[in-house]
């Protein structure tokens, strides 16, 4: 880009704020402004952010480049960079005669407001959004040059620079490649079984698939039985090959909307919520909704209009032991690791395929070298046809595990979510969900009962001057640990209605007169 106009820069005339207003809207139309695009109706511009810093695996990692919303300010600043705009101003000449001459200028604020107001922008190459990685189009073929692709919509600002990738790599080329990812750069990590280093391959390569396989990409949770296992090493692997931010885990689900809202707006393609606390149950209604939408929508900070984005991240937690519940535990992907030691830090990493990783990972080069593996990789596989796994069936999700299953297959990974039971084992929700009605059944068999008498069953007893709980801390409370009240107990059981927990289920039905709701509790062995 130039550092300013120059005799080359287009000439651009302009007059009245009438006449200004459009003949700028017809120059940006034909290509005026350089790396300047549209992003839902708003013109927007591609600049490099200066001062840019790469993070390590647990801090955050944005791209290097931004798509920034035209304002009038950043307008002006524009046309005074790749523009020569000018008005024709008259004066005296020596015989007293009027002459005209070009002035250069700067259109008022309130024009250039003006020219930014419209939505509709033909001739103005649509920006879909910012990849910081090559990724595979919808016909199989992979985009890697950087800067914009048409086809796509999508802008390549690389995290690290790439050796072209061979559109047939060589059997020589996937062999290494294999022995690197699997033989080197992930040979040490602690897995609890083979599904988890599946499992992990296929959300490290998801970025790479998603436009190919256009569908939804389920959560990854990244947890260990101890602290220094390496948790945030495997989510700085996509975080820093694709760009990433990292969060804090909010308290309550406002603020969990507010931050998912807010982080839309950065560039990146991977958000992680990092280093939740020991125990720590995801089961939240916004992030259950998220991980299932292809389109975020909701309130803009600071303002009263809505904002929709473009689903298009992935979405990571790292923790000790964590759990899920309610709906998360079938829309979740589990990396579980156990070193089966004390003092995982401490361990002699002089065999280890890569000594030091944690720091390995954090330089370029060394990250090129795992995005352009991981590349051939998916290349072979596309050149093979990009077999699918028929068998695989994942609600929402089914796509992306196929086509996942299919990839990791191709190259013999074997174990690719089968540990679907162990996630539900984490399943917090479903834990309690089925104590609860155990405990019911064992005390009140099939019987019918109303939400109210069922409560009142719940209240503690005094037994020789100590208090006690009737149902041995098994009856259902709320998120925060307390017993509901009949009102909120009913609401809770009629949401429960022919949920199958375990070996028992939830049967609601109206009384006798009609007039309220009974409750019984199912049992089938097997």
């Amino acid at each position: 880009m130039s550092d300013g106009a120059t005799p080359a820069a287009r000439r651009v005339k302009v007059g009245t704020g009438p006449e200004t207003i459009r003949t700028l809207k017809r120059e940006l139309a034909n290509g005026l402004l350089p790396d300047t695009y549209v992003t839902t109706g708003a013109l927007v511009h591609m600049e490099t952010v200066s001062g840019g810093l790469d993070g390590a695996a647990d801090e955050d990692c944005p791209l290097p480049v931004a798509a920034s919303p035209l304002n009038p300010a950043g307008l002006a600043g524009l046309l005074a960079e790749h523009a020569h705009v000018y008005r024709t101003k008259y004066r005296k000449d020596a015989g007293g005669e009027m002459e005209p001459y070009d002035e250069e200028c700067t259109p008022a604020a309130g024009t250039l407001s003006a020219v930014l107001a419209g939505k509709t922008w033909p001739g103005v190459p649509a920006l879909r959004a910012i990849i910081g990685a090559p990724v595979l189009r919808r016909d199989g073929t992979l985009l890697q040059a950087p800067g914009y692709d048409p086809a796509t919509g999508l802008y390549l600002a690389s995290k690290v620079e790439l050796p072209p990738v061979p559109d047939t790599p060589t059997p020589e080329q996937v062999a290494d490649a294999r022995a690197f990812l699997l033989g080197r750069f992930l040979r040490d990590f602690p897995w609890s079984s083979p599904a988890d280093r599946a499992n992990y391959v296929a959300l490290l390569a998801t970025p790479i698939l998603r436009h190919f396989t256009r569908s939804l990409t389920p959560f990854g949770l990244i947890d260990a039985t101890m602290p220094a296992s390496g948790k945030s090493i495997l989510t700085g692997g996509p975080g820093m090959l694709y760009g990433q931010k990292i969060l804090t885990w909010p308290d309550e689900d406002g603020e969990l909307r507010k931050s998912i809202t807010a982080v839309f707006a950065e560039q990146v393609g991977v958000v992680i919520w990092d280093n939740l606390a020991e125990g720590t149950v995801i089961d939240s209604a916004v992030l259950a909704q998220l991980i299932t939408q292809r389109e975020w929508s909701d309130r803009q900070l600071g303002a009263s209009r809505n904002v929709a984005s473009v689903n298009d991240r992935l979405w990571m937690a790292t923790g000790n032991n964590l759990q899920v519940g309610g709906d998360m535990a079938s829309r979740t992907v589990r990396v579980h690791l156990d070193p089966n030691m004390p003092h995982p830090e401490s361990r002699d990493q002089s065999g280890f395929g890569i000594p030091h990783l944690d720091q390995w990972i954090t330089i370029p080069a060394n990250q090129m070298t795992v995005l352009w593996h991981l590349l051939v990789l998916v290349l072979d596989w596309t050149r093979a046809g990009a077999p699918r796994s028929g068998g695989i069936s994942m609600r929402q999700f089914t796509p992306w595990a196929q086509a996942l299953g299919g990839f990791l297959t191709h190259h013999g990974i074997d174990g690719f979510l089968t540990n679907i039971a162990d996630v539900r084992q984490v399943d917090e929700d479903a834990t309690r969900w089925r104590g609860f009605l155990s405990a019911w059944h064992e005390r009140h068999g099939n019987s019918p009962i109303t939400a109210a008498k069922l409560r009142a069953s719940a209240e503690p007893m005094q037994l020789g001057g100590e208090l006690h709980d009737p149902w041995d801390g098994l009856f259902i409370t709320t998120k925060n640990g307390r017993l509901p009240n009949a009102i909120m107990l009913g609401r809770m059981l009629k949401g429960q209605n022919g949920r199958w927990r375990g070996e028992y289920v939830l049967r609601a039905e109206p009384s006798e007169r009609g007039d309220r709701s009974v409750f019984h509790v199912e049992h089938h062995d097997g």
